[in-house]
């Protein structure tokens, strides 16, 4: 039985300032997901799917697809506005995806497992994928059902500029309560965390909130919940048609709220890291190095 891992990799990273997903970042010029797979594949996940822009496909299956197709299977899906729900068409001038859902429902021909899902550009750590395989075992089968890895707010946020997360809130049995699309995170002097988005001094936050990075465990049913509310919020007439997107954090605060969805929240020691921004990559390469050097890498992936 396959344990799949779905990597989204179709973003423009317009705040970064190029393809950041085959950014060359490790100190023997490895791209920041192959850490990802090499974490997924000891974890005991065999599959691995791409979702990516047309445009990228060559080039992406030069640089990391045919590399890991050697040690895993690989199956790619593909993130343009001809695979809206629907029939939508999109406004004629927009240039950015519809966000983290549409890459996620973009794979429903190639997924029927229990499947992982996480961001081409963040470094998730081992541990957070030993738990994550664990967790796709427990959701064979079943209905209604997903987990997430969490992370604490102060090891997620950038000294570069502002960040977006969604922040957590777990009950007591450790199940996801509230999920908070929060905007424009940014650490200030003082060592406080802030969200800047309506105030320009900041609402403060709790550096050791639990937030999502997008690491995420679905049943294969969410694809179909997925397109049915990807499909409301395109026909909606709120947001900016050449901007607005739906993402994963609101969908399942949605799914958990209007259709009960249970969502476990996945305890673990692993650190997170990422590029949003060129000035980020000098620190993320430096961590990496350190990792290898430390044993926790080969030499060479």
């Amino acid at each position: 039985m396959n344990t799949t891992l779905l990597i989204m990799a179709a973003g423009l990273g317009s705040r970064y300032g190029g393809n950041k997903q085959i950014d060359r970042i490790g100190p023997n010029g490895e791209i920041l997901m192959e850490y990802s797979i090499h974490d997924a594949i000891a974890a005991g996940f065999d599959k691995v799917v791409f979702v990516i822009r047309k445009s990228m496909d060559s080039l992406f299956r030069e640089m990391i697809g045919d590399k890991i197709s050697k040690k895993v299977h690989v199956e790619y899906a593909y993130q343009e506005y001809d695979s809206l729900p629907g029939g939508f068409q999109a406004p004629a001038d927009r240039t950015k995806p519809y966000g983290t859902v549409h890459a996620v429902t973009c794979a429903k021909n190639v997924i029927s497992e229990p499947f992982a899902v996480i961001n081409a550009d963040d470094y998730y750590g081992r541990d957070a994928f030993v738990a994550m395989a664990d967790s796709l075992r427990r959701l064979r089968g079943t209905e209604n059902r997903a987990s997430m890895v969490a992370y604490y707010l102060k090891n997620t946020v950038s000294e570069n500029g502002h960040v977006t997360r969604g922040v957590c809130t777990k009950d007591a049995e450790g199940n996801l309560v509230k999920v908070t699309e929060t905007y424009k995170i940014l650490p200030f002097p003082d060592g406080t965390i802030r969200d800047i988005n309506d105030d320009p001094n900041g609402a403060i936050l709790d550096p050791n909130a639990l937030v999502s990075m997008n690491f995420w465990g679905f049943a294969p049913s969410f694809f179909a919940e997925g397109e049915a509310y990807l499909s409301r919020f395109l026909s909606a007439e709120s947001g900016d048609p050449l901007k607005k997107e739906f993402v994963l954090p609101a969908l399942v605060d949605t799914l958990m709220h209007e259709k009960g969805l249970k969502v476990e929240v996945l305890s673990t020691d692993a650190v997170w890291f990422g590029v949003t921004y060129k000035e980020d990559k000098a620190y993320v390469a430096g961590e990496l190095k350190k990792l290898h050097d430390q044993g926790v890498y080969p030499a060479a992936l």
